[in-house]
């Protein structure tokens, strides 16, 4: 008898004990880990960032909700709820003193009439009679869309892949009235030029970038114009602009010169956040490859200005934060760096290579090395300066041409090297600049900086802000007391 007793005893307390579920109490009452969750500016068709919204039970008891979208734009935004899709869920428990995940989406409406697009929706909670609700705040805008409208085959042995891409129509300059946003690869046409005017926003999708010269059509050619200008600078960047992709590199590929690219202008740009900034290839004449002028290249995920046989001329230039090398002369050319500052503060992983690469060869598929002269690599009243113990690599191949000069130069560099020769002139070395602020990539100069006044008089005679640059101060920024 006492053993029965004991087990009804049991059943009873484990009842008790158990939690009941108030779906219709109106005392019931979830918390939020904010009240209104704001999608920064995106642009019209391309989803955003997932955000999630964590919905507290702190009552004792479980609850179950209803969960809904409700409000003019619920078609463009998109909720999930513990891995299951759907803008009207129903009877969503969440157990005592637990929590679940919402995550939440959105995508703007092309064809709104509103520039830019403000969306504003509510999530409602629904129990029993009470409501509660967190705001939906979405910002975007309308651009102009270049993306794949033909295609070229790769072949390869036996094996064809097809390459789509955007073949720009350059009849008219890209203006700034609208971004503009890249996917895939956009293509200059030999013999085409395309102009970018001041103020344009440049605006490049995961894995895309734009080809000046088309790698399908045997003539070579094609040209980029750059055209901005000081405070209405040209900027080239990821499509993600969420707040949490500012400073992410590698969000999109590079500006790639083709081979036979030539005369190009790049003048008051910013690019950044790619992987390669701007990668010029080989000319077969004299002509520039690329003019650079007023620019500033950061947060690379591999190489700020990768040269191949290039000739390459940059003025007034800024390269920071590169995850190889800021500026790499490679497979010979000639370069032509004056008042630039490359300063390599890389601090997201493990960099093991250089700033500035010097190179004059190749190896070959076969296993061969073959020579490509340097015909000249330049440096004159420039800063270079990083995070490694030495900021220049040096790769001769003796039997060519190896020229080099660093005039007037502030330079982190091995101190076993040897500077008693006519590759260095008034060069200062193994100095620290003196930057206003390397962490947050801001190079002007200090006060205390042993690059003011050290460079040597040219034909530069302003700096990259247009400040006058009346005794030469190394580097892109001229001090101003």
């Amino acid at each position: 008898m006492n053993k029965y007793f004991l087990t009804l005893l049991i059943t009873i307390l484990l009842f008790a004990c158990k939690k009941d579920i108030m779906e219709n109490d109106q005392s019931a009452t979830l918390h939020f880990s904010t009240d209104t969750i704001t999608f920064d500016t995106i642009f019209a068709s391309i989803g955003s960032i997932t955000k999630t919204l964590t919905v507290y039970n702190r009552n004792n008891f479980d609850v179950k909700s209803n969960i809904s979208l409700l409000g003019n734009s619920t078609a463009n935004f998109r909720m999930n709820i513990d891995g299951i899709a759907g803008n009207n869920q129903t009877n969503i428990e969440i157990p005592a003193k637990d929590s679940i995940f919402i995550f939440l989406e959105v995508t703007i409406d092309p064809s709104s009439s509103n520039t830019p697009y403000i969306l504003s929706d509510s999530l409602v909670f629904t129990i029993g009679t009470r409501k509660q609700d967190v705001d939906l705040v979405a910002w975007g805008q309308d651009a102009y869309f270049h993306t794949a409208n033909t295609y070229g085959d790769i072949i390869n042995g036996t094996d064809t892949t097809r390459f789509f891409y955007h073949l720009l129509d350059c009849s008219q300059p890209w203006t700034n009235d609208k971004p503009h946003v890249i996917y895939g690869y956009a293509v200059v046409d030999p013999e085409k030029t395309l102009l970018i005017n001041e103020g344009c926003n440049v605006y490049l999708h995961n894995n895309s970038g734009i080809l000046v010269g088309n790698p399908f059509i045997e003539a070579s050619g094609g040209s980029i114009k750059v055209n901005g200008t000081f405070g209405n600078e040209v900027t080239f960047q990821g499509d993600r602009l969420d707040s949490w992709y500012k400073d992410i590199p590698g969000q999109w590929d590079r500006i790639w010169l083709m081979p036979g690219s030539i005369d190009n202008e790049i003048n008051y740009a910013i690019i950044r956040n790619g992987n390669i900034g701007i990668h010029a290839d080989t000319v077969a004449n004299n002509n520039p490859t690329v003019n650079i002028s007023n620019t500033i290249i950061e947060n690379m995920s591999s190489i700020g200005i990768l040269g191949q046989g290039a000739n390459i001329t940059a003025i007034n230039t800024i390269i920071s934060k590169c995850g190889q090398y800021a500026v790499a002369c490679n497979i010979g050319g000639t370069y032509n760096f004056t008042h630039c500052t490359l300063a390599n503060y890389w601090d997201y992983n493990r960099r093991s290579t250089p700033s500035i690469l010097l190179n004059n060869y190749y190896e070959g598929a076969d296993g061969n090395t073959y020579v490509r002269n340097l015909e000249e690599a330049n440096f004159t009243n420039c800063i270079i300066d990083g995070n490694l113990s030495t900021e220049v690599s040096f790769q001769e191949q003796e039997i060519g041409a190896f020229n080099y000069n660093f005039d007037h130069c502030l330079i982190k560099l091995d101190p076993t090297i040897s500077i008693n020769n006519t590759n260095y002139q008034n060069a200062i070395i193994n100095q620290s600049p003196e930057f206003t602020n390397n962490t947050e990539s801001d190079f002007h100069l200090t006060e205390s900086s042993p690059a003011i006044d050290a460079g040597e008089i040219t034909f530069i005679l302003n700096d990259i802000e247009g400040n006058p640059r009346n005794n030469a101060d190394i580097g892109a920024y001229e001090f101003i007391e």
